[in-house]
């Protein structure tokens, strides 16, 4: 009877256990599995390689290295703005380069060890997708390289910024922001 007892407790306990075990974890890996189906329906082949996969697009071969057009760049899976053609610069790595982000809140850096060589790796934070990677040999006034993929982005010409929602974004390419600032640093 004991026996008996001890076994139905035992299998009571287990049961019990076992329904109310935390389904998270399959949870997440559904959720992450179904997050990259429709990542790779929406992104090209190489925008997915290398926005999640943390790949690499060729030097001088891709969308924005010698862009020289006025607008913003744009994750290419979120769609929030990272980097302005005003601070793009020919850096001659065959990637688009810049000297700083649009928005340093968009913009994660993590220390990248790969390759036997230490790097800071940029990605977006709302899309996280893997943007290229930051060096401290760029041009004045911030010494910085923040050397990105094309396949990242979406270049947003200036004069479809506003159709884009990102109107905000205009007045850098208008003179308005160097009238703003000339009169804040009146001010001062």
């Amino acid at each position: 009877m004991r026996t008996r007892i001890f076994l139905t407790l035992l299998f009571s306990g287990f049961a019990f256990t076992s329904c109310n075990a935390d389904p998270e974890p399959d949870a997440k890996k559904a959720d992450a599995k179904q997050d990259k189906a429709a990542l790779k329906a929406k992104l090209t082949p190489l925008q997915y390689e290398v926005a999640v996969e943390n790949g690499t697009e060729p030097p001088f071969r891709n969308d924005y290295w010698d862009n020289k057009k006025d607008g913003i760049y744009v994750d290419v899976i979120s769609g929030k703005p990272l980097f302005s053609s005003k601070d793009k610069f020919k850096s001659g790595t065959g990637w688009p380069s810049f000297t700083q982000p649009l928005d340093e809140k968009e913009i994660v850096e993590i220390k990248d060890t790969k390759f036997g060589m230490v790097r800071v790796e940029v990605r977006s934070k709302t899309g996280d997708a893997h943007l290229g990677h930051v060096f401290d040999d760029g041009p004045q006034p911030t010494g910085l390289r923040y050397c990105m993929n094309s396949a990242s982005m979406r270049f947003i010409p200036s004069e479809k910024l506003e159709a884009e929602g990102l109107g905000k974004y205009a007045k850098l390419f208008t003179g308005e922001a160097k009238k703003e600032k000339e009169e804040k640093k009146k001010g001062e």
